[in-house]
């Protein structure tokens, strides 16, 4: 009996916050893992320690989805090293906050090519080169719904990708990818923290049943299920993981 082929994942920006959890949930669940990292390469190289000293199989893949051809050499690394890709994570991103009248061009613009050309890009690529059965997961985020003021260019980015998901769950049928999208509420990452007063972030806390905080390890098991051969029926989702604010 020959053994089965091991799963492979491809995570943009996993090398900390929800993208760091993903990656070392799906390594957990028996999958390698190519980290993706933009800048981090220290952080990302500890990613891939950590899944390696439980057993794991990663390697760390420098790409700024934002650009052109990063999706294809984020394939082709993963091709190379562990002969195919079955699950995609579109995580990484940026957030700038600002009032829709201040906003500059540029800062609208670095929103849509990180967050939802690059995710459109790994969409693209993913229908392409997934094997047969794959997985494509979105991260989208529960601010589109909530809406809140000075979110405007993260919102019509994250929008937009989930607009994509449904479409492209459409699409992929035929080979039996799922495309999905989980929507975190508000977590307790350097990207969410960045700039927030105590007095802001107690208003948010506020706002969620719950009464606290996400973490990153509340989005990965979210992303794991996505990702399990278990979802096989669940496709053009949006799972909205943030304690019931919305």
């Amino acid at each position: 009996m020959t053994n089965p082929v091991q799963r492979v994942a491809i995570v943009t920006g996993a090398s900390k916050g929800i993208g760091k959890a993903i990656a070392l949930r799906l390594a957990q669940d028996g999958l390698a893992v190519v980290v993706n990292y933009a800048s981090s390469r220290a952080a990302a190289d500890e990613a891939v320690a950590e899944i390696e000293a439980t057993g794991g199989k990663a390697i760390a893949v420098q790409a700024d989805v934002g650009a052109t051809d990063a999706m294809a050499r984020l394939f082709d690394a993963a091709e190379q090293a562990f002969g195919g890709v079955d699950v995609l994570v579109n995580n990484a991103a940026m957030m700038a906050l600002s009032p829709v009248a201040d906003t500059s061009d540029d800062a609208f613009e670095q929103h849509l090519a990180v967050n939802l050309t690059g995710t459109f890009r790994g969409i693209r690529e993913g229908g392409k080169r997934l094997r047969e059965g794959g997985r494509i997961i979105n991260l989208s985020s529960s601010v589109v719904g909530v809406y809140g003021p000075t979110y405007g260019a993260y919102a019509a980015s994250k929008a937009g990708v989930e607009a994509l998901t449904h479409v492209a769950s459409k699409e992929f049928g035929a080979r039996k990818i799922t495309v999905n999208t989980v929507a975190p509420g508000p977590v307790e990452t350097e990207l969410f923290m960045n700039g927030k007063s105590d007095d802001l972030l107690q208003r948010i806390v506020g706002l969620i049943p719950l009464g606290r905080l996400g973490q990153p390890n509340d989005i990965a098991p979210v992303v794991s299920f996505l990702a399990s051969p278990d979802s096989g029926w669940v496709n053009g989702q949006i799972l909205r993981a943030n304690g019931g604010m919305i």
